[in-house]
């Protein structure tokens, strides 16, 4: 996959935390912990998080978790929710900052891959990271499809605001709630229906 191609990345965030979001940006797990908010990440795969350690880096919990693709087996097991969720563009400049890492799946996995980035970008195969689906009847390949739609940008801390590009909504509800919650942001005008993304 080539710098080039990518647009934006994605976070997934509850709409509650938005206001949040805004004022001190997208806040690693470590930080963010200390901060009163929603979490809407499974407890077993934060528990996996905890020990994990990127190699030549930090722990996993101190890196926030970008998406290339939010239409992903974690949303698929969230889009009951979808009224309560969003999804935040960020700016693809953020590749470039310092010590980031791109991790070709699942950054928890014990099988996934950490590369500097952008070069990183490299070894991902973009037809799988912005597959529909993962489906195969082979196993090997559907947890090799699963995995990759996966991959992730992994940023030391924190995502600050500067990088906040805009923010993706599945309905109507949720847009109006959103919306109100912005009113005195400018990123109330970057938000957007974008029901396909929460599996609608």
């Amino acid at each position: 996959m080539l710098r080039s191609e990518i647009k934006e990345l994605h976070f997934i965030a509850h709409i509650d935390n938005l206001p949040s979001i805004v004022g001190r940006g997208i806040l690693c797990h470590n930080r963010v912990k200390k901060i009163q908010h929603i979490s809407v990440a499974d407890q077993k795969i934060q528990d996996r998080h905890a020990k994990v350690v990127v190699p030549g880096g930090l722990k996993l919990h101190a890196y926030v978790n970008l998406y290339f693709n939010a239409r992903n087996p974690m949303m698929y097991k969230i889009r009951g929710r979808h009224r309560e969720l969003c999804i935040f563009q960020t700016y693809p400049a953020i590749l470039d900052e310092p010590n980031v890492v791109i991790s070709g799946g699942n950054a928890s996995s014990e099988y996934t891959r950490f590369h500097p980035s952008p070069e990183g970008m490299k070894n991902l195969d973009k037809s799988l990271v912005y597959a529909e689906n993962w489906i195969d009847n082979d196993p090997f390949q559907y947890w090799r499809r699963k995995s990759a739609v996966c991959a992730e940008v992994l940023v030391p801390y924190s995502v600050p605001p500067r990088f906040l590009k805009g923010i993706y909504v599945s309905c109507q509800d949720a847009y109006q709630k959103v919306t109100e919650l912005l009113k005195s942001s400018p990123l109330v005008e970057s938000v957007s229906l974008n029901p396909r993304l929460f599996f609608l």
